[in-house]
């Protein structure tokens, strides 16, 4: 009776093994039965998609032709970067404005011939407003534009396209632009270190420095030391040494070069030169400067530093009657605590007026010279608080030579996406 039962028990266990297994076999087919389908819908999709990316392609095709056939890419991708900067001041001089923009520097500036879009009035200055934008054109080209957009006046400050792309470290900029003669002309007057423009650099140039339409070109050698070259070619309008417009006359030529002295000390110096024409006594006259300027950085911690700028102009302006030689020079010092502090102190002076100065008989026109202070305050990156006190002994007010003390607290904001100024 125990063996019938036994064997009866071994045959059904056989029976449901038998029954799962045909049901799992059963299940795996069903499987494949589906994986055979989503293979199938998803041969379909791939066609499809591959179908429409190629239409796609095609349609973009058609249309960069159709704009220009030499280049196929996103515009998206060269939208421009637009920055405001705004620049104002509080001012306590001990001249009237009345007579303070009359002033003039003998030899240089006449009574009432200064322009004076900076800091003009005592109290309150709303300087410019600057909308600055930049932008990759192409593979080829960027293009600039800086306007100044004062209560009085709009001014295209620069508009200049610049290559990217050519061989040799050539670069070729060309439209309206700040020279690159010298150190401090081709920067903007909100990333000076002091609020003011060197005496020699207003006395030479005028507010808005060297900045006319042009072309230039610059080649860096394939050097270790950094090595640049660079020469332009400008229409002249600038009528403080030059304005005999009637074609381009103006060209520049400069020699820069940088070395870095141990892993603290940067020197950076350049010598750069200018040739054009001027129409003094109704006669077309040549004019030559020279420059010479030397920089020094040394790093003193992860944010701190001690900078010495200095530059030394000459100039030899035929007048039609005579040689007039002059030269001036301006040295400063700054030190930046850190990020949010710094303090400077700059000296300015006329070196040399051989020139005609009977209008000013009478009068000391010697040791033209001004001194300044600064005190800086930056929360944050794109805004500066600045405090300075200026000592100026260069001016003749009302007919006599007039000290100037005055006290100056600016601000300056920027906005947007701004590129970097050099130190």
């Amino acid at each position: 009776m125990k063996k019938t039962i036994f064997f009866s028990a071994l045959v059904c266990s056989s029976l449901f093994a038998d029954a799962d297994l045909d049901a799992l076999k059963e299940q795996i087919a069903q499987q494949k039965i589906i994986m055979q389908k989503l293979e199938t819908k998803l041969d379909a999709l791939s066609k499809k998609q591959s179908q429409m990316q190629a239409t796609q392609k095609s349609m973009q095709a058609s249309t960069t032709t159709s704009v220009n056939s030499s280049a196929s890419f996103s515009q998206n991708a060269y939208l421009p970067d637009i920055a405001l900067i705004l620049n104002m001041s509080a001012v306590s001089r001990d001249v009237k404005n009345s007579d303070y923009a009359n002033f003039a520097i003998p030899g240089f500036i006449a009574s009432g011939d200064a322009a004076l879009p900076f800091n003009k009035d005592r109290g309150f200055n709303l300087n410019y407003a600057e909308v600055a934008m930049r932008s990759s054109v192409d593979p080829y080209f960027d293009a600039f534009a800086i306007f100044h957009l004062r209560s009085d006046s709009f001014e295209i400050e620069e508009a200049y396209v610049q290559t990217t792309s050519l061989p040799y470290a050539l670069k070729i900029k060309a439209g309206k632009f700040r020279s690159a003669f010298g150190r401090i002309n081709a920067k903007h007057q909100h990333s000076w270190h002091f609020d003011s423009q060197p005496i020699i650099f207003k006395s030479l140039f005028g507010p808005d420095g060297i900045n006319d339409a042009g072309i230039q070109l610059q080649w860096v050698a394939p050097t270790d030391t950094y090595i640049m070259a660079g020469i332009e070619a400008m229409q002249g309008t600038n009528t403080r040494s030059f304005g005999d417009t009637e074609s381009n006359n103006l060209y520049v030529a400069y020699l820069k070069s940088s070395i870095d002295v141990g892993d603290d000390l940067s020197i950076l110096a350049g010598m750069s030169m200018i040739h054009g024409k001027n129409n003094e006594n109704n006669t077309t006259n040549p004019t030559n400067i020279y420059g010479l300027d030397l920089t020094m950085r040394e790093q003193l911690g992860s944010y701190s530093a001690l900078i010495w700028q200095s530059e030394y102009l000459y100039r030899k302006k035929n007048v039609g009657i005579r040689d007039d030689k002059q030269a001036g020079l301006y040295s400063e010092l700054i030190y930046q605590y850190n990020n949010n502090y710094s303090a400077g102190f700059r000296y300015d002076a006329i070196t040399k007026n051989d020139t005609d100065l009977s209008a000013y008989s009478g009068i000391d026109t010697n040791n033209l010279d001004r001194y300044t202070t600064m005190l800086e305050y930056k929360p944050f990156p794109m805004s500066r608080l600045r405090l300075s006190y200026t000592y100026d002994r260069t001016k003749i007010i009302a007919g006599e030579r007039k000290n100037i003390n005055e006290v100056m607290l600016s601000l300056n904001i920027a906005a947007g996406a701004h590129g970097a100024h050099d130190y």
